[in-house]
């Protein structure tokens, strides 16, 4: 059953309507091609997938009945495809954070299992750590051998802690986005939290908070008031457009900067050009509150 009402505002729609992927007694090639591509999209975060980047081995030995799913998910998470998107290029802490998205379906509980991921990491090696997700009760208990992994934390389940569905929505920003797309880049997003013990609250994909939001939420406008706008229009058609990685308007470019602007309709598109100049990226545009 659906963990929470507001799915259609949180992106998480799509997983409440929709059963888990599982290759069955007596599966047909199409339904192995329907778990293949579930894997990938679960395994590499939504990410694009071109067919050179496929693993044709892999995907052989499960049509022909050669390995499970859960072999399957083992190859993939172990492979260079994997890798280069979410090993090489990140801070260990981050693949942790992927790791347990991926393969468990939900985000890290505590700073102690990211501890232990990091000390077996060091002392065995990356294969080992990916085999421990795998491997674990966890893992069998919930998806077993011919289980696809999926977000856990959208769907009510025993056991399951409540910070995992807050923490799942700074990991997830919605259906569409893919991990490597995501406007917080190759960053941490539970590091503070894990290490203050503390719950985040929930911010969802699109709205008046924003994604940016977590990161400035004190130095930010949130509101139109009557007078604050540089433009005599009515606050009922000023947008606030919130702002990432965006180049100060200067020479030399030493920094990008976070932000947003409080927009009157009508400035809006220009608005938006300077933006796109300036080499920032748009993470939220919503109509201003009163």
């Amino acid at each position: 059953m659906p963990i929470t009402t507001a799915a259609s505002r949180l992106g998480t729609a799509a997983y409440d309507e929709t059963s888990p992927v599982e290759l069955r007694a007596n599966w047909t090639p199409e339904d192995a091609d329907v778990v293949i591509r579930a894997v990938y999209r679960q395994l590499l975060g939504n990410d694009y997938l071109m067919n050179s980047e496929r693993l044709v081995g892999a995907e052989s030995l499960l049509k022909n009945g050669y390995i499970t799913v859960r072999d399957f998910v083992r190859a993939v998470a172990k492979s260079e495809l994997y890798k280069e998107k979410f090993f090489y290029s990140n801070f260990q802490t981050r693949v942790i954070e992927l790791h347990t998205k991926h393969l468990l379906g939900r985000a890290v509980y505590d700073e102690s299992e990211v501890i232990e991921h990091l000390d077996r990491y060091e002392t065995q090696g990356y294969d080992a750590d990916v085999d421990s997700f795998i491997d674990s009760e966890e893992y069998q208990a919930n998806f077993g051998d011919n289980m696809v992994p999926y977000y856990r934390s959208f769907v009510y389940q025993a056991g399951q802690r409540s910070v995992g569905f807050t923490r799942m929505f700074q990991m997830y920003r919605g259906y569409a986005t893919s991990d490597t797309s995501q406007a917080g880049g190759k960053t941490s997003r539970l590091a503070v939290e894990l290490g203050r013990n503390t719950s985040s609250s929930i911010v969802g994909p699109t709205g008046s908070a924003g994604w940016s939001a977590q990161a400035y939420r004190l130095a930010t406008p949130g509101k139109a008031l009557g007078g604050s706008t540089p433009y005599g229009t009515n606050a009922g058609q000023v947008y606030r457009v919130e702002v990432m990685g965006a180049n100060l308007p200067r020479y030399p470019k030493v920094r990008r900067i976070n932000g947003s602007y409080l927009v009157p309709y009508e400035k809006l598109s220009a608005k938006l050009q300077q933006i796109n100049a300036m080499g920032g990226r748009v993470t939220s545009v919503t109509l201003a509150s009163l």
